[in-house]
């Protein structure tokens, strides 16, 4: 966000604190917000906006010089500067060289700089468009000696799966930069993360834009397993026995630790069965891994299993008839 934009946004009554809170409670007051209106805690249509609003006012706040800035840019936008009445007049800069001073490089005395006014007061457009922009309207000599932030950036990057659920470091190399970044565990498919400063450069010392990534995930080479947010979903075979009569199977999770899972009797295929703990683990929660169940039959019957499957289905007359039933639309 432009300095420009300043006039216009309260950062602190964004996270709630007052003009002379600490850095600690700025920082507080973020990370209370933060864990509130996160998108991905958060899944009403507001809070990915005030999420982007909190982060902005702490980007500012937080940073020293940022904030040392945004203060001096409010106290005159807010009327800090004392402006003569009639249609038109002046005021003197010299009484703000110590806030405006190491900002604008002007090295103290006083200057006299003219203003319009209309129905609503003092009109800054001539002030601070030649501060913001370096134009050549007004008399100010500001110009291309104010710090502007950078523009940000945006990139995409490809991960594995296994990369996804664990975190990675990554290369980066976008508009001439070329760097490393680590990737936290459990970012998912479709998933944008900001990187800060790593976006254009600032100019005139101004603070350099941030870098988005979106995060696009390749499906396991396996097939075995899935992301479900912080749940992974392992798609395990079993038997029509193991399916049929109920069975204790071993199975391996997506860290190939092995375990053993409890196959109810008369499971049918798409069963889900829940293992706590073994899915996505982001440093903060742990996900569940979801099993679900996938009957499997032989390729090929040999002459005894085709038999006793005549005889099972035979035997199941009435069940045979409530399936039909279900085919044509009946009740479940």
């Amino acid at each position: 966000m432009a300095e420009q934009d300043w006039l216009n946004k309260d950062f602190y009554a964004v996270l709630g604190v007052s003009k002379d809170a600490s850095d600690s409670d700025i920082t507080k007051a973020y990370r209370k917000l933060a864990r509130k209106y996160h998108p991905d805690l958060n899944k009403t249509p507001e809070a990915e906006e005030k999420f982007k609003e909190i982060s902005e006012a702490y980007d500012v706040l937080s940073d020293k010089d940022q904030r040392q800035k945004y203060d001096a840019i409010r106290s005159l936008g807010a009327g800090g500067a004392r402006f003569a009445g009639g249609s038109g007049g002046s005021f003197d800069a010299g009484q703000f060289s110590d806030m405006f001073g190491s900002m604008f490089g002007n090295g103290g005395g006083s200057r006299t700089y003219t203003y319009s006014t209309g129905s609503g007061g003092p009109d800054l457009s001539d002030l601070f468009g030649s501060m913001f922009s370096g134009g050549s309207r007004g008399s100010t000599g500001f110009g291309s000696s104010f710090p502007r932030e950078g523009k940000d950036r945006t990139a995409n990057i490809t991960l594995t799966l296994h990369q996804a659920v664990k975190g990675a470091t990554v290369n980066i190399r976008e508009g001439g930069l070329s760097f490393k970044t680590r990737i936290p565990a459990g970012v998912h498919d479709g998933q944008r993360i900001r990187i800060p400063g790593k976006g254009e450069a600032g100019q005139n010392g101004g603070t350099p834009g941030d870098l988005y990534i979106t995060i696009a995930v390749k499906p396991d080479p396996t097939g075995r397993f899935t992301q479900d947010g912080d749940d992974l979903v392992l798609k395990l075979p079993v038997t029509i026995g193991e399916a049929t009569f109920g069975s204790t199977v071993e199975a391996h999770d997506f860290d190939g630790k092995s375990f053993k899972i409890k196959i109810p009797a008369g499971s049918a295929s798409g069963r889900k069965l829940r293992v706590r703990g073994r899915g996505v683990d982001d440093g903060r929660t742990k996900g569940d891994l979801i099993v679900v169940l996938d009957v499997q039959l032989p390729d090929g019957l040999n002459a005894d299993q085709e038999k006793a499957l005549h005889a099972f289905d035979k035997a199941s007359g009435d069940f045979n008839r409530h399936i039909a039933d279900l085919r044509r639309g009946g009740a479940a």
